[in-house]
């Protein structure tokens, strides 16, 4: 018959060797860190002799919004990665923003701008992934000189093109995301997606966003249509946490699903409007529709699935 002291030491041994049973599972299953992705962020050096801008073109900042910028803001917010969308104003141009991949291989990757007016340049599309950290193109139809090129044939070399060399497209078409639907259907096998929800903060004055969330959620029934929940402090007429955009981003949600969603910032065109961690916390703390595993795809999972970013 075990002594009450020999029955304590026995007890006793048996509860440590449970506790450190279980201190060496916590240490061999440290808990998960969500990958954080931001789907669009600019970049862009001073303008120079051998770095011209277009003429007459603004920047979104008046100081360049750098490489040296940017990564330090990243490791600050937790960002791990960044897909980086040219601006438009040095023109079409992409040597930076391969500049910043070739250097962070592993935090970088690019959309690429490529001439859409010239008809040539359907050439360039077989090896553009070649270049380093180049994932696809990003092309534009926001002004008075792109919009025409949807409706009179100006871009109608570039969806099979593209679609041939399976490379993926970012479009900004505040307005006009309607006029995709017969492109995504034609070419079933193009990787599309909606840049900032086919919305602008004029849009938002002017109280017209309904309708374009409804042309964008339209779109939703094409499986190879996907969209960049992005810019909505730009987008916002309320501080943090931006409540009056709530609805439109769920409308979103609703029509695309956890893997058709991604979050960006678009970061300079709305610069003092919140830090880049408000950025993220507006989606991973006050967006309540949001599960945590919608979370984990929609902050960084669904994107680099689409682009293939590995």
């Amino acid at each position: 018959m075990l002594s009450r002291r020999s029955f304590l030491k026995s007890t006793l041994g048996a509860g440590l060797a449970l506790a450190t049973h279980g201190c060496q599972q916590m240490v061999a299953q440290p808990v998960r860190r969500r990958t954080i992705v931001d789907s669009q962020v600019h970049l862009w050096k001073a303008e120079s002799a051998d770095w011209p801008w277009v003429p007459g073109a603004k920047p979104q900042l008046p100081e360049p919004f750098t490489i040296e910028k940017l990564v330090p803001m990243m490791d600050e917010a937790g960002v791990d990665r960044a897909v980086i969308v040219p601006p438009g104003w040095p023109g079409d141009r992409n040597d930076y923003t391969v500049e910043a991949a070739k250097r962070y291989p592993d935090r970088f990757a690019v959309m690429g701008r490529i001439p859409l007016q010239n008809p040539q340049s359907a050439a360039l599309l077989p090896k553009w992934k070649e270049q380093p950290g180049m994932l696809g193109v990003r092309v534009t139809f926001n002004n008075p000189t792109m919009i025409p090129w949807l409706t009179d044939g100006t871009a109608d070399w570039f969806w099979p093109a593209a679609e041939k060399a399976g490379v993926p497209i970012m479009f900004f078409a505040p307005g006009r995301v309607s006029m995709f639907a017969r492109i995504a259907e034609r070419h079933p096998q193009l990787t599309l997606i909606i840049d900032h929800m086919g919305l602008t903060a004029a849009m938002a004055k002017d109280n017209l966003i309904p309708a374009a969330v409804d042309q964008a959620v339209a779109l939703a029934k094409y499986p190879n249509v996907s969209i960049k929940m992005s810019a909505s402090p730009a987008l916002s007429l309320e501080s943090y946490p931006f409540r009056d955009v709530t609805e439109h981003l769920r409308r979103v949600f609703d029509a695309y699903g956890p893997q058709r969603c991604y979050w960006g910032t678009d970061l300079t065109n709305s610069f003092a409007k919140a830090t880049y961690r408000q950025r993220i916390t507006h989606f991973t703390e006050e967006l309540s529709f949001l599960t945590e595993s919608d979370k984990d795809w929609v902050m960084g999972r669904a994107i680099l699935e689409r682009l293939k970013w590995t």
